[in-house]
């Protein structure tokens, strides 16, 4: 089946970006999304949509009929679900994602992730290849990006949850990197016990938000992207300790240990890693606004 299995006539899709783009100011959501939305349904790309030179054309291929598209737009703006659900897809480093609301929307800071992975190993051809971790591997973004950048190593992405794993299933395949992926269902390292030892890295991006501070996020996020991605216990480190624990039992000597974290709990996990005494060479970084977001560390 045709990936734009219907039609539309380019008079009939303009007026409805028109009435979008009203219905956006109105409901103080962002204008750009109407043309981000319209991007991922249709093959119009964004100079045409703007200058509106489809307006005359007989029919344009598009992947919703033109009453779903209208009822899932009014979901966008009444019920605040993201446009990235909509449209089922996000871009992400230089890939198309699939996403759905069994997974969270990849966040372009987290794409410094595979940047500051590539960083720790540049002058180690021993750990640009063996076997890479993408633990909570959601759409399978990270592990995506780890695959394009180490072209010699496995990855095994690890995911609690089978709908998840799915759509990163289908995001390999279609990036023709299912055979350099492996996945896996479980908790953290639990899968991989046949591998203790054998890491060159471990890259997460784990559930760190506060209990009591998920409620508090956007509508966009709470009430649609999964909690079971949030929320990272009391303090939001629940998850972080977890892997900081376990993590030594599967690294190599002088592997990597790489995460995500929330702004303002860079010293917290600074200090665990010290204390526990088997990583070494412990470096917190920040996103490209400034904020403390990605602790990196190196096995003793």
């Amino acid at each position: 089946m045709s990936e734009y299995p219907y039609s539309i006539s380019g008079l009939q899709l303009w007026q409805w970006r028109i009435q979008a783009i009203a219905s956006a100011v109105q409901h103080d959501v962002e204008v750009a999304e109407v043309d981000w939305l319209l991007r991922g349904i249709t093959q119009l790309d964004g100079l045409a949509l703007r200058l509106g030179s489809y307006k005359d054309q007989a029919q344009i291929n598009i992947k919703l009929k033109i009453e779903e598209l209208d009822a899932l737009w009014q979901k966008r703006l009444k019920e605040r679900l993201p446009v990235q659900y909509i449209a089922s897809s996000q871009p992400w480093r230089q890939f198309e994602l699939s996403v759905s609301p069994s997974v969270l929307i990849p966040r372009p800071e987290t794409e410094y992730l595979i940047d500051l992975a590539i960083g720790t190993v540049k002058n180690s051809n021993i750990l640009q290849s063996g076997n890479w971790a993408d633990l909570g591997t959601g759409s399978g973004a990270i592990a995506i990006g780890l695959a394009d950048a180490f072209k010699q190593a496995t990855i095994h992405a690890v995911d609690v949850s089978p709908e998840a794993l799915k759509i990163a299933s289908a995001n390999a395949r279609n990036l023709c990197l299912s055979e350099r992926i492996k996945f896996y269902q479980g908790n953290w390292w639990e899968p991989l016990a046949l591998f203790k030892g054998k890491f060159s890295g471990m890259v997460s991006n784990p559930p760190y938000i506060p209990t009591s501070t998920v409620l508090t996020l956007q509508p966009e996020v709470v009430n649609h992207e999964p909690h079971l991605a949030l929320d990272g216990g009391t303090d939001g480190l629940d998850c972080i300790r977890q892997l900081i624990t376990s993590s030594p039992e599967y690294l190599q000597p002088g592997g990597v240990w790489l995460i995500e974290m929330m702004a303002g709990q860079a010293d917290t996990v600074f200090q665990l890693l010290q204390n526990h005494g088997s990583y070494c060479n412990i470096e917190i970084h920040s996103d490209f606004a400034g904020i403390e977001r990605f602790a990196v560390a190196y096995m003793i």
